[in-house]
């Protein structure tokens, strides 16, 4: 016996589900993202009794699971498997998004191209015909037999072709288009988006058969849906950047078998995405000589060290209020350098303009860029050069201090690499340093900011 259909309000952001609506959230406290849904209650009777007295699986002592068995699907691309932790292990399920048109779909074909020479792969599409993938896939130069293409939107069907055709690997483009039909409402809601996750990750987990799965985000860059949906699969992965600029990021902000604080660079051309190897030179290419307001910056990222270039504009103020605007950085935390150079320094930004811009795209997150921003600001502010071979980081304290951070010397070393002699960085972490023989830098210990200052001139 079917139960009643009854009506619910979901909430698009935390999936908090109510029998009326509410202009507030009571889950998330978000505004106006509750949403009517149509949903028909759980089967009762027979099919129920059914589904209650399925066995369940037995406990296994810890001891005797052997983790020996552990395979990883490398995907030829470097970038991306540094980011997976190592490769695509098998029965895992991995979330990949970002913006329309930032190169979701095309990483997706590449993998294909390298995986399909060993691997058999089904590419299912809810969004673009055989003959679009078909188009798309000449353009990148993929054509291997092992790939097969299937446009379908119901995710039972799908759940069935997986489990009859047992592909190595399994490709979803896109979640928001797939359709549970128990369910009343459209493609793309809360529900059914976390229904259709469920039933994708129970195929995939049951048969060991890893899989990716593309998903729409919003306009504040999160993936459209409940946060649920980030809580099931096993890696969640962003792309970033402007798609009207070349340069992709690849960041994982949840990973099952790896690393998050890893990140992977790609540069979007006519044949598709391109690792950059080298993030740091890419991100110096083409900076200014000789002008003020610009700072190079060190980073980590997990492993990696990555030099990005810091600009810096203070103008005076039209208005009656001052203006600021970050691209790449927090806007609190600058405003916080702002407040620490007035106070502790003496410089007064308070009728001034202020403007942080990161080159390449890049978002920097670290503490350890305090500095450079703050030397970026104090160089346009006082129309005072930063010589080009110079590099600072450190962590900025509210009472002016620079603070230590951690793996300083493998950001010197990096530093060194690329051609900098000059190094301005915390003073506790000069006894921790080691320099070749045959290397050049220049350190300078500051313990204040107004100590780095002084050390330009130096």
């Amino acid at each position: 016996m079917a139960g009643k259909i009854k009506s619910l309000y979901v909430c698009s952001e935390c999936g908090y589900e109510s029998v009326k609506w509410y202009g507030k959230c009571p889950g998330c406290g978000e505004w106006n993202t509750l949403s009517e849904e149509i949903r028909e209650s759980v089967k009762t009777g027979a099919a129920a009794l059914s589904q209650r007295k399925r066995p369940a699986s037995a406990p296994v002592p810890i001891s005797q699971i052997t983790t020996e068995d552990e395979e990883r699907y490398y995907t030829g691309s470097k970038e991306l498997d540094r980011v997976l932790g190592g490769g695509i292990v098998k029965g895992s399920l991995i979330l990949l998004g970002g913006d329309p048109g930032i190169g979701k779909s095309t990483i997706l074909l590449q993998i294909c191209s390298h995986l399909g020479q060993i691997l058999r792969i089904l590419y299912i599409s809810g969004e673009e015909s055989r003959r679009q993938i078909k188009l798309r896939a000449s353009r990148l130069g993929v054509n291997c037999d092992n790939l097969f293409v299937m446009t379908e939107t119901d995710v039972e069907i799908i759940a069935d072709q997986i489990q009859s055709e047992k592909p190595d690997l399994v490709m979803i483009d896109s979640i928001q288009t797939m359709n549970y039909k128990e369910l009343n409402s459209s493609p793309g809601s809360v529900t059914q988006v976390r229904e259709c996750t469920n039933i994708l990750m129970r195929t995939s987990k049951s048969l060991d058969i890893p899989c990716i799965i593309v998903g729409h985000v919003n306009k504040d860059g999160a993936i459209a849906g409940p946060k649920v949906l980030e809580h099931i699969v096993d890696a969640v992965l962003y792309f970033e950047g402007d798609k009207q600029m070349s340069y992709r990021i690849l960041r994982a902000v949840k990973n099952r078998y790896g690393s998050t604080n890893e990140i992977g660079v790609f540069q979007m051309n006519d044949s598709g995405l391109s690792e950059v190897e080298n993030p740091s030179l890419m991100l110096l290419s083409g900076r200014p000589k000789n002008v003020s307001g610009t700072c190079v910056a060190c980073t980590m990222e997990g492993s990696r060290p990555i030099l990005a270039e810091i600009q810096g504009l203070v103008t005076n103020s039209g208005y009656g209020n001052a203006r600021r605007m970050c691209t790449g950085f927090d806007y609190n935390r600058m405003s916080m350098l702002l407040a620490v150079l007035e106070k502790r320094c003496g410089y007064f930004f308070s009728s001034m303009d202020a403007y942080i811009n990161v080159i390449g795209g890049l978002r920097l997150d670290e503490p350890a860029v305090d500095l450079a921003v703050a030397l970026a600001l104090v160089s346009s502010l006082k129309d005072i050069v930063v010589p080009e071979d110079v590099l600072a980081f450190g962590e900025v304290g509210l009472t002016g201090e620079i603070r230590s951070v951690s793996r300083a010397s493998v950001r010197v070393s990096e530093a060194s690499r690329l051609g900098f002699h000059r190094c301005i960085l915390p003073y506790h972490n000069l006894k921790g340093i080691v320099l070749p023989s045959d290397c050049d830098m220049k350190l300078v210990g500051v313990r204040s900011i107004r100590d780095a200052v002084v050390a330009l001139d130096g």
